[in-house]
């Protein structure tokens, strides 16, 4: 080990704790949301039942589906690209990469509306929604132009100001929960509850947005904006970065939107609110060791920018080691407490929802073991590699998945989740001890004349 490498490792815990803090940061808001989020679905159950429930929950989840297979994860765009211009002062090449993250955010957005109104019409009947119930599911889908805040997002990360994320995860919680209340007071049905939804999906859209703006704006990143110029300049391999990137985020809707889909597809709007309680569940229960992902990505991006390497390697390896350990905990806290849970907070009519919900905490709590894999592929410049593993597992697991339904229910999609999720882990994990090996041999090697960059290699 050279000395430069013992430099890094040694800085790698003040990094580790920053890590922790700003994941911290977002437990506070993240903590309000997953239970205000278990109070609005307690609400929204007794007041629409399973059936009604299980519809609102099939329209909610298209809406994510939508959003999160058409939207580019710019955010992370914004971290790839614009940590090292925004370090060295370069303002001009900082806003470009801003900009280009807004134009993709656009172009996400109104692709996002324009497929949903067309498929609330053309599925209705085949998703779990009535055609008469198609106009309202159509009206419902101006919500996904709201849920692209991937700018946003990423200029608050890159900032360190998990503080506002923090609050605004709790306000769209707060927001929702209220309005769900006041629709539960004035006996409102499916619309009422759709219509809570999009003013809460609004309202954190509009703080989030405004928070990034008065953070640039207090840089002095504002001045001399322009939307004009070339958006790519300078920023080589950006638009391959930028596919990779949202090719593997919208993979990772067949862990949790296609999935529901489906189950409401194949077994009925009941049957899918049973699965989509249990996942709601296992969220809120894996929520406190996940935050750790979004405050890595930064700290990643900040040793990449600096070609800290070793401290990458150990930091993704601490982390690691840290979330598994709230992941067994949380394992044991829902075998012990997941029946009389479901039982308090929906009801007995939902008792049914709890041996599936073992096997969706199973997955979560394989997902928390395995986080940093994926943010650590992406940081050193392999999205490719996180593309081909999920593509891989994704396809095996949605092809199986109806046959698990028809077979054995719920508990036979719940046992092929969490077998899903322990395939991720390992074709990522099988990247990384490769992508390791040649790097370890390329130090061994004497260096070229010239050097390749992260960006695009991939």
């Amino acid at each position: 080990m050279t000395a430069s490498q013992a430099e890094q490792i040694a800085g790698v815990r003040p990094i580790l704790k920053r890590v922790v803090a700003n994941a911290g940061k977002l437990l506070g808001g993240r903590t309000v949301n997953a239970l205000l989020g278990v109070g609005v679905m307690a609400i929204a159950a007794r007041a629409l039942g399973a059936p009604v429930l299980g519809v609102l929950v099939l329209i909610q989840a298209f809406v994510a589906f939508l959003a999160d297979v058409v939207e580019f994860q710019s955010w992370q765009t914004v971290l790839h690209y614009g940590s090292r211009p925004l370090a060295d002062g370069r303002k001009a090449d900082f806003q470009r990469v801003v900009r280009f993250s807004c134009v993709l955010d656009a172009a996400s957005a109104g692709l996002a509306l324009a497929i949903g109104v067309a498929g609330s019409f053309l599925f209705a009947g085949r998703l779990g929604w009535t055609a008469a119930e198609a106009p309202m599911a159509a009206l419902f889908m101006v919500t996904a132009v709201f849920t692209v805040s991937a700018t946003p997002t990423g200029l608050l990360r890159l900032f360190d100001r998990f503080d506002v994320m923090a609050r605004q995860a709790a306000l769209i919680a707060f927001i929702r929960l209220v309005a769900s209340a006041i629709a539960w007071a004035l006996g409102a049905g499916l619309e009422g509850f759709l219509v809570a939804y999009f003013v809460a999906t609004l309202g954190s859209w509009l703080y989030l947005a405004g928070a990034a703006y008065g953070e640039l704006k207090r840089r002095g990143l504002t001045e001399d904006w322009s939307w004009r110029g070339p958006l790519t300049e300078g920023m080589p391999g950006i638009w391959r970065f930028a596919w990779n990137t949202n090719i593997a985020a919208a993979l990772d809707v067949a862990f949790t939107h296609a999935a529901t889909l489906t189950v409401g597809a194949m077994a009925g709007p009941t049957q899918a609110a049973f699965w989509r309680v249990g996942r709601q569940v296992a969220d809120a229960m894996a929520k406190p060791a996940k935050l750790l992902t979004p405050a890595l990505y930064p700290e990643l991006a900040r040793l990449r920018a600096d070609d800290h390497s070793h401290a990458m390697w150990r930091l993704a390896r601490n982390v690691g080691l840290l979330a598994g350990g709230a992941g067994l905990f949380l394992m044991v806290a829902t075998v012990a407490l997941g029946d009389e849970l479901l039982s308090i907070v929906l009801g007995k009519a939902f008792e049914p929802a709890s041996q599936v919900m073992t096997w969706q905490v199973a997955a979560a709590v394989i997902g928390i073991c395995a986080l940093p894999l994926e943010p650590l592929l992406i940081s050193i410049g392999k999205p490719g590699a996180a593309v081909r593993v999920r593509l891989a597992v994704g396809v095996v697991f949605l092809g199986a998945l109806p046959f698990l339904i028809s077979r054995f229910g719920l508990i036979g999609a719940g046992a092929g989740l969490a077998a899903a999720a322990g395939a991720l882990a390992l074709g990522m994990l099988w990247f990384i001890l490769r992508e390791n090996g040649n790097r370890e041999t390329a130090a061994a090697t004497p260096a070229p004349a010239t050097v390749k960059t992260l960006e695009g290699d991939d």
